[in-house]
């Protein structure tokens, strides 16, 4: 019976490996993800940035069900919009008042307006001007009517711009002499927060250098083959790392802030454009918070930006088979997956990879579906067979009013997997003579059936086994596997791969040249074809029978064959028992002489204690002196210490560690024992005299 395990898993990996790179618009996992990234604590954020943050994806995304927002973000933001806050904690109070409208008053606003400038206009460094405009720019658009307009609009823009550098980089202060990308960004964002607060126009030559500056800046932006750009960071300040996700948001930040308030265009390429968009969505969904954010955010202003807005073009699959006869869609979107304007979709060609240069298709348009949202192409030309192509599609937008400006990337390539049922037939097996090639027994196989031969044949006589390979379109098809087993009944395994000759699939094994690799087996050998490829449905792995050969006896020095394979799950298995008989107890003396030389072993010190008596021995010489008494008693102690040193020794210290301690004892009892002895001297002199 035919079975396709292993051409399944074969399918499958290339299925995996084949899925297209290129960017696909923002989905419903960004949006099941942002739940997991931004969950707040009983309703509370770490700081009103991260508040900010999640409240900002949520309102991207278009998510009903925002998470729960305890009443004390509110109390944070009013507290955080009083004057001993830093500029930063004000700038986000006011960016999570933004959304949440937390009633503030508006003479807090002004209060906070009236601070703000005399703020800006004193600050040296770029942050302090970055949240300074910042926050006067969100007051402006929270309250209409506070006066937030900067007087002297030409002297602020003139600061900033001061700190810019010949490659379009920033400085962070005239202090620090090292330039950056991700100041860069945030500088371009707070000049175009002065041009809206400027009381007056600005000087558009002005505004003319900075976007020469923009364009210097994009110069230096990173690439990669496939098209994307990004910006990295030559430098980084202080102890704070900044990633190419964190350089590049910051600058798509800057410029589409900078493009909204300026009039004209921005001399950059809709190529770059779509890169930085192809950069973003390349990178799928971020496991940390900071870089959720900073994706989905700057896709946001690709998305609304006046320079050029990016379109992606993707496809729902990138496998069709021809036996199913799927059609092909393909969508074209925004990057935040919004519906794109009318445009048009051509199929320009395609080609196999094996063969760039033979194009299938020519310019053939695609149907636009109004109920799914797809260009559709009904059916797969007939010359499509199946194999791995190349779709070389191209978007053209129709003509339109609309000032918007869209980056289409051109000609855009994607790889397609073509699948199909491939024909099998024409299979022979046959028994051959070694030395004119006579066939001595040949028997046809219907491999797509449960038919099985039986063959003999020994050393001197060769098998030979063919088949063919066709497509749906009737070519010769190449599987990238086609292997010959044979398994003798000892599950020794020999596998040969069956070679392509053209129109047909050949293997001829010589049986006299494969004694040694045989291992000389005697015996019946199973034979088994396994046939698979990624783009072939109907992969096998057949038996097609046995043969009985007769080989000579192996020489005395002749390779062993291998040991059959082990389970590898057999070492969890349950262990034999381990059965241990402990020595028998030695036999003990009875109790009672036990006892009795117990007693014995107490006779010295009962003789001690009598021996004691005998001399008389009293306390009435004991020190009554609070100094004397101590000396006494510590050399005391130092004996009985001396004496369980003593035991000690009998019951587990070797000689080495108890002369060590006996060494530092017996210093001690030297000291205390001089002194007690000395005051006893002293004392019977005295008695003595008197």
């Amino acid at each position: 019976m035919a079975t396709n395990v292993a051409a399944a898993a074969a399918f499958l990996l290339l299925l995996a490996l084949s899925i297209s790179q290129a960017a696909h618009p923002i989905s419903d996992s960004h949006r099941s993800a942002a739940f997991d990234l931004f969950s707040a604590a009983d309703g509370v954020f770490p700081s009103l940035e991260d508040a900010y943050e999640a409240l900002r994806v949520f309102e991207i995304l278009a998510i009903e069900k925002k998470p729960t927002v305890s009443t004390t973000t509110c109390q944070r933001v009013l507290e955080n919009l009083g004057s001993s806050s830093t500029l930063k904690d004000l700038f986000y109070a006011l960016k999570v008042n933004g959304i949440l409208k937390c009633n503030v008053n508006e003479e807090v606003f002004k209060d906070i307006a009236s601070r703000l400038k005399g703020t800006v206009y004193e600050a040296s460094s770029l942050l302090d001007i970055y949240y300074s405009v910042g926050a006067l720019v969100l007051i402006k658009d929270q309250d209409s009517n506070v006066d937030v307009l900067l007087a002297d609009a030409d002297g602020i823009f003139h600061s900033i711009k001061a700190l810019s550098q010949s490659d379009g980089r920033w400085r962070y202060s005239s202090d620090n002499p090292e330039s950056s990308t991700h100041a860069a960004g945030l500088a371009l964002e707070a000049l175009a927060g002065v041009i809206s607060l400027a009381s007056s126009e600005i000087d558009q030559s002005k505004v003319n250098i900075v976007k020469n500056d923009v364009v210097k800046l994009f110069d230096s932006i990173e690439k990669y083959d496939d098209g994307t750009f990004y910006f990295d960071e030559k430098f980084v300040g202080g102890d704070e790392h900044r990633g190419s996700l964190s350089t590049t948001s910051s600058v798509v930040r800057g410029v589409t802030a900078f493009a909204a308030v300026t009039s004209g265009k921005i001399n950059l390429s809709g190529d770059k454009i779509l890169g930085l968009a192809k950069f973003f969505l390349g990178m799928g969904i971020p496991g940390d918070a900071k870089d959720f954010f900073n994706q989905v955010e700057s896709l946001a202003f690709l998305e609304s930006n006046r320079v050029s807005i990016p379109l992606i073009l993707s496809l729902p699959e990138t496998v069709y088979s021809l036996t199913r006869k799927v059609q092909l869609k393909v969508r074209v979107n925004t990057v935040l997956g919004s519906a794109a304007p009318p445009l048009t979709v051509k199929l320009v060609r395609a080609f196999s990879t094996g063969a760039k240069d033979s194009a299938i298709i020519e310019s053939k348009e695609l149907q636009y579906d109004a109920e799914s949202g797809s260009h559709v192409l009904d059916a797969f030309p007939n010359n499509v067979d199946v194999g791995p192509y190349v779709f070389v599609f191209e978007i053209l937008l129709h003509d339109s009013d609309s000032e918007k400006v869209y980056a289409t990337g051109g000609q855009i390539q994607v790889p397609i997997y073509v699948t199909g049922i491939i024909e099998v037939g024409k299979a022979e097996i046959a028994v051959l003579d070694s030395d004119l090639g006579n066939v001595e027994t040949q028997k046809t196989l219907d491999l797509a059936g449960n038919d099985a031969v039986s063959l003999s044949a020994n050393h001197l006589q060769k098998l030979r086994f063919s088949f063919q390979l066709a497509t749906p379109h009737g070519h010769v098809f190449k599987p990238q596997q086609a292997i010959f087993k044979l398994r003798h009944e000892t599950m020794v395994e020999h596998i040969f791969v069956v070679g392509n000759t053209g129109k047909k699939f050949e293997i001829i094994l010589d049986f006299l040249g494969l004694v040694e690799k045989l291992f000389y087996l005697s015996g019946r050998y199973d034979i088994e074809l396994t046939v698979g490829d990624a783009v072939m449905e109907n992969s096998f792995l057949r038996l097609l029978g046995h043969v009985e050969l007769d080989l000579p006896e192996a020489p005395e020095k002749a390779a062993r064959p291998p040991l059959p394979p082990v389970d590898p799950y057999s070492r969890y298995g349950p262990k034999a028992e381990i059965i241990h008989l402990f020595r028998a107890p030695e036999k003990r003396p009875p109790q009672n002489l036990s006892l009795a030389f117990l007693g014995l072993t107490l006779l010295p010190f009962i003789g001690f204690l009598v021996g004691l008596l005998r001399l008389g021995v009293n306390l009435k010489n004991f020190p009554g002196s609070a100094v004397p008494a101590t000396f006494a008693i510590l050399f005391h102690l130092g004996i009985a210490a001396v004496l369980l040193l003593y035991v000690l020794f009998w019951l587990k210290l070797d000689l080495f560690t108890t002369l060590k301690t006996l060494g530092l004892v017996g210093a001690f009892l030297m000291f205390v024992g001089h002194r007690i002895l000395s005051h006893l001297a002293l004392t019977s002199a005295k008695l003595k005299s008197a």
